[in-house]
């Protein structure tokens, strides 16, 4: 059922569109992750060319009318990571921006963790808007000056104001821990530790540290052609500070408590949901592998993706899900071809509403799924920059699996798989998402 189908619902309205509209997208341009910081002010995005680009809500729309105040502008830009090689396993390092997470704020100054496959940064983004000028012994330029003998007075430095000037700075640089290739990072609620993970272990570090970290889950087997599953995904409880979860491509999420144990290969609870015998197929294993798990602002629940599906779970019960929302059912009958083309191994993010009634997350041809929890509606909505303007309010869109099409249906046959919304977030605060389609980051704003 459609979540704008009856009154009181969620209208979704165009707000803005970032990136270029040239038909020949380069590779480093692809956006490869979006976050919102704690108050929604600003929001990071970061691409395969390893940038990070950041963007500052207006400041004169925030008094504005709702169909306004969702508006982004670009605030600073810097290079995150650069192309490695690792010459002892002659393997080339991407420079790509795997995962962004924004720390507290405490002071003046943002600070945020990016990483790539390999390498944790800590960056500090901070405003500078004064200049001392009239050193004694440095010229207009700021050089130091040689001829000391044509000073003749003493100078008292001013401060000035010049022209608003963003400086992004590396503060912290945690590498050399991760034999595969980083898939997660996430701040804990003590806001001084944090763990990155990989395909087999989980490592746990803390801010101030670079050159040490521990090693809280290993699933490596002594045997590797034993392995039978990887860790896809990783995440610290938003309150319990002892508490994370972390989701395998078997399909299950494992809660683990640290205070237990200090390696926490045995978990304290697994979620697993028993696969429908009605429903096993060759690609079974394939899609029941979960790209994303996040935790619920009120620490209770937990939203986990695989490839058809979203599950809301319920930390005080293992067994099965309580809630299970079908993305795109209609692909089941066309896997094969899915994965011949390997969209079927499509890694799809979901993301919270900021208070936990909607869950949201991405499919093909640009769609994007929101659910409604507490009435269980729910609509599929396209991000296209050529039918939108701003303000406009979103038409809910239809897929047609057989028989006659309707006018504003669109055929299971004609969904174009090359355009994909896999990463999304949600403003921690307000009805405004922001969806990474290749090059460009749309904003979408919710009105009742």
């Amino acid at each position: 059922m459609d979540l704008a189908a009856n009154s009181g619902d969620l209208l979704w309205c165009f707000s803005q569109v970032k990136g270029t509209v040239e038909e020949d997208v380069t590779e480093a341009d692809i956006i490869s992750c979006v976050e919102f910081n704690g108050d929604g002010e600003l929001l990071a995005t970061g691409d395969k060319g390893g940038r990070v680009v950041i963007f500052q809500r207006d400041q004169a729309s925030k008094g504005c009318d709702a169909s306004h105040s969702g508006e982004y502008n670009v605030y600073s830009t810097f290079q995150s990571h650069e192309p490695e090689f690792d010459y002892l396993k002659s393997l080339e390092i991407e420079e790509k921006i795997n995962k962004i997470r924004w720390l507290k704020r405490c002071n003046a100054a943002h600070f945020l963790l990016s990483t790539n496959d390999k390498t944790v940064k800590l960056w500090k983004v901070s405003e500078k808007r004064k200049r001392a000028e009239g050193f004694n012994l440095r010229d207009e330029t700021g050089t130091l000056m040689h001829d000391l003998s044509s000073i003749t007075s003493l100078r008292v430095p001013v401060v000035k104001p010049m022209d608003l000037m963003v400086e992004a700075s590396p503060r912290r640089v945690f590498a050399n821990a991760h034999t595969y290739h980083i898939n997660s990072i996430s701040i804990n609620s003590d806001w001084m530790t944090f763990l990155s993970a990989d395909d087999l272990r989980i490592n746990l570090w803390h801010l101030e540290v670079t050159d040490q970290s521990f090693n809280i889950v290993d699933i490596k087997p002594a045997n590797m052609e034993e392995l039978t599953e990887v860790i896809t995904a990783a995440e610290f409880h938003p309150t319990e500070c002892h508490l994370f979860v972390y989701s395998s491509s078997k399909g299950t999420i494992r809660l683990c408590d640290m205070r237990s144990q200090a390696l926490c290969d045995k978990h304290a609870k697994m979620f697993e949901e028993p696969e429908d015998p009605a429903n096993r197929s060759f690609f079974s294993e394939i899609i029941s592998s979960i790209s994303d798990v996040k935790f619920s602002h009120n620490g209770r629940y937990l939203l986990t993706r695989d490839y058809l599906s979203l599950k809301v779970w319920d930390l005080h019960m293992d067994s099965k899900p309580v809630e299970s929302y079908p993305v795109h059912e209609y692909l089941r009958s066309k896997l094969c071809a899915l994965y011949e083309n390997d969209c079927i191994f499509d890694k799809f993010e979901c993301a919270w509403s900021g208070n936990d009634r909607y869950v949201m997350t991405g499919s093909y041809n640009n769609f994007f799924r929101i659910f409604d929890r507490e009435t269980r509606r729910d609509v599929t909505l396209e991000a296209n920059r050529e039918s939108l303007k701003p303000r406009q309010v979103l038409k809910p869109r239809r897929v047609c699996t057989s028989g006659k099409r309707k006018k504003d249906e669109i055929s299971v046959d004609c969904l174009d798989f090359n355009k994909k919304i896999l990463h999304t977030a949600w403003h921690p605060t307000e009805n405004v998402v922001s969806l990474a389609a290749t090059n460009n980051f749309y904003l979408f704003q919710g009105r009742d």
